[in-house]
């Protein structure tokens, strides 16, 4: 009930007029076809007695209700479409804004998570609809049941018990259905995204050029029709489950309205009841069976629709993913630096630990830099740190303070970053900038001055709209499609790079593979251009490439999940461990000669 209450509330908030309309329109509809049948019967009997006055007011009122019972369906379902464009707005609204109160990622790389969101996704927009929808059918056909009920109990109370009666195994079978249709949306979730994901990679971009490559086309359009008829066999199933079950509860119904037909036919042949009392129970068999039946099936679908907007009600009341303390403590400006205690980390508890017990110190104004083969934790002491996640054990201290205990906006606010993953927003130049800092936004100066320092404007202002030039073919101008542009891995980088030199003024910037792809003399003026900016500036870099982080303070070498070696560049040669044998290996490779 609280779910049915919590839809239904949905709906009414969205769009209280809309809503309330809705509701008086139904009520409207169920008692005018009951005033209909008796004033049917009013007139018919009176015709039948002979009666020549008296006639006009019920024959106006029949005018009347039927202008309004023909009126009243077009009114509901403009009113109907009314609240569902508003819930979807506002269920929408309230889903990505729970989605946005988790500070974290392990709720959301949850493959459960997902199936979830993706039936709340629907469920919200269409549950409370369905559900108002269902509310308002159950009034209708409350009315129509109880005026008709009555009737029908002043011409037989035996017929009025058995039709009343047949509605049991209705409602029975209905619900039953609804569960069983919930049930299946819910197991075929991961059929459907598989053949989403499957969909998306023969219509994207991303894949093409290895799609067509390799010949991978009907590879991957045969995995989604595969996905496509498992979800269609199981859809299948509840089909033809609901074609045997209600096609007996019809002919069921059949079976009592023709009994009921044979009943009164014969009992107004010996009299005792008259010709309008059997044009009122043919109305009154028909309104009750008809009220019951839209009822269930109302009441079914309001089942179905509130077992799925579970799902809804479920994401949109996700608890936080990163606990933050009532009275967060401040984020300071760094001086002393940041400490990594004892941390040990796992994404899961079916996953090895990926850091086992890592002891770290990033002094303030000195740059550290992380070095190791690839699953050694390098990333996820990066994620720990910008508190995408919580250690499992051990502690991560900002100037002696543990960052649990401060808000994860405020530590975040502190930090700037190009990752490794940095994303291609399919927004104009200036937005992809500004994303970085989203004060900038409109402010010319200083999104020329960040691509600037990251290399970026001059490829910017050819552009055909400059800085406004949409940076995707996904969504162009209509009027002039050409306008969006497809940059170079090479050129994202560089905009991406723009996006963290626009954090100025933060304390710790995380530069995580920030050149990987680039050739060679790109990387060298990438690096050249970040050794600039780190200059007296706190800052961890990741990179396999040794010789872009030799110039680093500290650098830390992971290994198993743990820190084995440490120090500058110099000592970590002379120590003869890992990192000497990795650079020494990258550095062959430079300086070996090609046989001529």
């Amino acid at each position: 009930m609280n779910t049915v209450l919590a839809a239904a509330r949905l709906a009414f908030v969205a769009r209280p007029l809309a809503a309330v309309g809705f509701l008086v329109a139904a009520v409207l509809g169920g008692a005018a076809p009951v005033a209909i049948a008796w004033l049917t019967r009013a007139v018919i009997d009176r015709i039948a007695g002979g009666a020549t006055t008296g006639l006009l007011l019920p024959a106006l009122l029949l005018v009347v209700l039927g202008v309004l019972v023909a009126g009243l369906p077009h009114l509901e379902r403009y009113l109907r479409a009314e609240v569902n464009r508003a819930v979807d707005v506002l269920a929408r609204d309230r889903l990505f804004g729970a989605l946005d109160r988790l500070r974290g990622l392990a709720t959301l790389e949850d493959p459960a998570f997902h199936d979830r969101l993706q039936l709340a996704a629907d469920s919200g927009r269409i549950s409370p609809p369905t559900v108002l929808a269902g509310v308002v059918e159950l009034v209708r056909g409350g009315l129509t049941v109880a005026g008709f009920a009555v009737t029908l109990l002043l011409v037989s109370p035996l017929v009025t018990v058995v039709v009343l009666a047949g509605g049991i195994p209705v409602a029975l079978a209905e619900f039953g259905l609804a569960r069983r249709r919930a049930r299946m949306l819910w197991e075929i979730e991961p059929w459907q995204r598989r053949e989403i994901f499957y969909g998306n990679l023969l219509s994207g971009t991303r894949a093409a050029h290895e799609i067509r490559l390799f010949g991978l086309g009907s590879f991957f359009r045969a995995r989604m029709v595969t996905e496509l008829g498992a979800i269609n066999a199981a859809a299948r199933s509840v089909d033809r489950r609901e074609l045997r079950v209600q096609g007996a509860l019809g002919l069921l119904a059949a079976v009592i309205a023709g009994c009921g037909l044979v009943w009164v036919v014969q009992a107004a042949a010996g009299g005792t009841v008259s010709i309008g009392d059997v044009a009122l129970f043919v109305a009154a068999v028909a309104g009750v069976q008809g009220a019951l039946a839209s009822g269930v099936d109302q009441a079914a679908q309001i089942h179905q629709a509130v077992l799925l907007f579970d799902h809804y009600q479920a994401v949109v009341t996700v608890p936080a993913d990163l606990p933050t303390p009532t009275h967060p403590e401040p984020v300071p400006r760094l001086r002393e630096g940041i400490e990594f205690r004892d941390v040990w980390f796992r994404y899961s508890d079916e996953h090895p630990w990926v850091l086992r017990g890592v002891n770290l110190t990033v002094p303030a104004g000195r740059s550290v830099a992380l070095v190791g083969h690839n699953g050694v934790g390098k990333s996820t002491l990066v994620k720990l740190l910008c508190r995408l996640y919580d250690p499992d054990r051990g502690a991560i201290l900002w100037d002696g303070v543990d960052v649990r205990e401060m808000d994860p906006l405020a530590l975040r606010d502190r930090i700037g970053a190009v990752f490794q993953d940095y994303v291609n927003y399919d927004l104009s130049a200036a937005e992809n900038i500004a994303l970085g800092d989203l004060t900038a936004l409109g402010d010319e100066t200083r999104l020329r001055e960040a691509a600037e320092r990251a290399g970026a404007h001059e490829t910017l202002t050819a552009l055909p709209r400059g800085y406004d030039t949409m940076l995707s073919r996904t969504f162009t101008d209509s009027a002039d499609p050409g306008t969006g542009v497809a940059l170079s891995g090479g050129q994202w980088q560089r905009v991406a790079l723009a996006r963290a030199f626009l954090r100025v003024g933060r304390d710790l910037l995380i530069l995580d593979e920030p050149s990987s792809g680039l050739d060679a003399e790109a990387e060298h003026d990438i690096h050249t251009r970040l050794h600039e900016h780190r200059a007296e500036r706190t800052s961890v870099l990741i990179s396999h490439r040794l010789g872009a982080v030799r110039d680093a303070d500290v650098i830390a070498v992971l290994d198993r999940g743990r820190v084995t070696e440490l120090g500058d560049h110099a000592e970590l040669l002379a120590h003869d461990g890992v990192y000497a044998r990795l650079y020494r290996l990258q550095s062959k490779g430079y300086l070996q000669e090609v046989p001529g």
